[in-house]
């Protein structure tokens, strides 16, 4: 008599994303410089019946939840670790923006790593490719 054969914890989240009619869910990524950018990415995927997780901070804008670095340190390993959470809740990666820096880079890198589809908005940065950085 064969083993069962048990779903990994990514193919039971596809099964009831499936299940439950979950839109393709696209998250975007890239440096916070490129926000207005990000935000009609934002629209121009949700137009397209996808839903967007996306960076909900930008700590380059002054602001009293990280206005010192006792505050600003703790909360950026925080958005780090739930940045890398949307990207595993992802069906796909986009990356925003003419210009990726390490932070960007480590997401382009941890979504590769779990065989995510990534799209850039400007492919010839794509530094999985050898593209500028």
């Amino acid at each position: 008599m064969p083993y069962p054969q048990y779903l990994t914890a990514e193919e039971k989240l596809a099964q009831g994303k499936q299940a439950l009619d979950i839109p393709w869910i696209v998250v975007i990524c890239g440096s916070t410089r490129f926000m207005s950018d990000m935000h009609e990415a934002n629209l121009r995927e949700t137009t397209a019946g996808h839903i967007v997780v996306a960076p909900g901070c930008n700590m380059k804008e002054p602001h009293a939840l990280w206005g010192t670095p006792e505050q600003a340190e703790p909360l950026k390993a925080r958005l780090d670790a739930l940045h890398r959470a949307k990207i595993r809740l992802a069906d796909e990666v986009l990356v925003v923006g003419d210009y990726i820096g390490d932070s960007t880079r480590a997401e382009i890198r941890y979504a590769a790593s779990l065989g995510k589809p990534i799209r850039y908005t400007h492919p010839d940065v794509n530094p999985l490719l050898g593209g500028a950085a």
